[in-house]
């Protein structure tokens, strides 16, 4: 097994379109993923399904993506980094042509899991390219760049897919991330070939544990609070998840080439910024997921004017990644950066608790603007942090860790994040359908909307704060975590 320890590789060359290609992925899939979010309460009323349901158009693409991701960066170290590109380049194509054509809400979220499959190998497959390509303050430069692509597409999916779905429907707008994937598809001719020196075996029975470990713990924590904690099918999909979380463990001690390599597990500043990683999805993956069904319904925004309301944390998130890049070149700890950005991530959550469903766009602009300030400076740092404390001939798999941390992070936020919502809700309603349908944007025009308001307000603000305590206590550990402790000035 490869050491955790960082070491200098000789770079890939790379052709001049290779780097354009690859920010355009990390630019569509983001979009693709927020965008939905967007479009959730018109589907719900489409199709008449409830938040539990619906909701899993924008989760089982993070579930799917999350759990992949892992087993698509140690297969394009083995079989080649552009062709795990270009496959999952044609998957997210079908998947998204599917979702637009799809009759009902079953074959949306299997056209979405498809989406989600092809994502984690384009995604997987574009850090092992980067990582093998670049070193040094190129490689800090270059994940920079990613991370302010990738926070860019986030904050334009709800407006450009505000602008789609108030325009034509919601149909057209995957239609239109169908057109993206054949052209992702294209830009891979561009693309160098990479791998690793010696072609691993692929660990698929660690790829099948892994995946089915993630799916059950994640399936039993988005259906909890809709159907019980008690419900046999939460039950089951939580025992299964955890039974084959315990088994994952000694598989990969006995594999000769796993998909994860343990030892990464006790590097402390390897596992710092993949904390690092999850807070940041933590603090952002629930408002960006959640908050554009709130402003429509019921503070009353229309899908377009969400849109351009979630664009607000779109300047920091642009501005930022670049900055943190030039500070850590110049000498910033990125022990003190992540820091800092962690800590105003969680100030941003702490401040949109003003939510009411009168709130107007200026009392939005300031937290909205934190949070995406915050969202920026992470992003800048932690992904050239990570790649930098692993061997190069790994990189695949180190990316493919990177993002599946990322995925899990944001499937889990948005399953804790709308079951926490649910389940404050339902505290008041004493139904779960009616609160499930309510966090879905279903509050109507009826004599009980402005009660389901309150309600619904309520239940927003309480865990915008609990997301802002616990983000601010994890921020102090993780920079405890990926402190450095050589001499001063060594930290990079």
């Amino acid at each position: 097994m490869s050491s955790p320890t960082a070491r200098a590789a000789p770079s890939v060359p790379t052709s001049r379109g290779s780097l354009p290609v690859i920010l355009a992925g990390f630019l569509a899939l983001p979009m693709s993923m927020s965008g939905a979010s967007v479009a959730i309460p018109r589907i719900s009323a489409e199709v008449n399904a409830g938040s539990a349901a619906t909701q899993w158009v924008v989760t089982g693409y993070f579930l799917t993506a999350s759990a992949l991701m892992l087993v698509a960066g140690s297969l394009a170290d083995g079989v080649g980094r552009r062709r795990v590109y270009r496959i999952g380049a044609l998957a997210y194509t079908a998947g998204s042509l599917v979702a637009a054509l799809a009759p009902g809400v079953g074959v949306l979220l299997g056209a979405r899991v498809l989406t989600g499959a092809g994502a984690a190998c384009i995604l997987a497959a574009s850090g092992g390219i980067l990582a093998a390509g670049f070193t040094g303050p190129a490689r800090i430069r270059v994940f920079a760049a990613v991370g302010a692509t990738a926070a860019l597409g986030l904050a334009l999916g709800p407006s450009v897919s505000g602008w789609i779905v108030t325009t034509v429907g919601w149909r057209l707008s995957f239609g239109c991330f169908a057109i993206v994937g054949l052209l992702l598809a294209a830009g891979s001719l561009l693309l160098p070939e990479s791998r690793a020196s010696v072609r691993p075996r692929i660990d698929w029975l660690g790829a099948v544990t892994l995946v089915t470990a993630l799916t059950g713990v994640l399936l039993a924590i988005s259906q909890g609070p809709a159907r019980g904690w008690t419900d046999p099918v939460v039950l089951g999909a939580g025992l299964l998840g955890l039974v084959a979380l315990t088994a994952f463990v000694p598989v990969q001690r006995r594999a000769a080439n796993p998909v994860l390599d343990l030892t990464l597990l006790r590097h402390r500043r390897f596992m710092g910024w993949l904390l690092a990683t999850s807070l940041t999805a933590f603090g952002y993956g629930g408002v960006l997921a959640f908050l554009p069904t709130y402003l429509q319904a019921p503070a009353g925004f229309t899908a377009g004017q969400t849109g351009l309301i979630m664009l607000l944390p779109t300047v920091p998130m642009m501005l930022v990644p670049p900055v943190a890049a030039v500070l850590v070149n110049r000498g910033v700890t990125p022990t003190a950066l992540i820091t800092v950005a962690l800590l105003v991530l969680a100030g941003g959550n702490a401040w949109l608790s003003v939510l009411t469903p009168g709130i107007d766009v200026p009392a939005l602009a300031g937290p909205l603007l934190t949070v995406g300030a915050g969202v920026g400076l992470a992003m800048g740092v932690t992904d050239a942090q990570a790649v930098n404390q692993v061997n190069t001939e790994r990189a695949g798999m180190a990316a493919g860790m990177l993002n599946t941390v990322r995925g899990a992070a944001n499937a889990g936020i948005l399953a804790l994040f709308g079951g926490v919502l649910i389940t404050l809700v339902t505290g008041r309603l004493g139904s779960a359908d009616l609160a499930g349908r309510v966090v879905a944007g279903n509050v109507g025009a009826t004599p009980d909307a402005g009660r389901l308001a309150a309600h619904l307000t309520d239940a927003w603000r309480i865990t915008l704060l609990g997301v802002a305590v616990l983000g601010a206590a994890l921020a102090l550990i993780t920079g405890l975590l990926v402190r450095s402790t050589t001499t001063p000035g060594a930290e990079r």
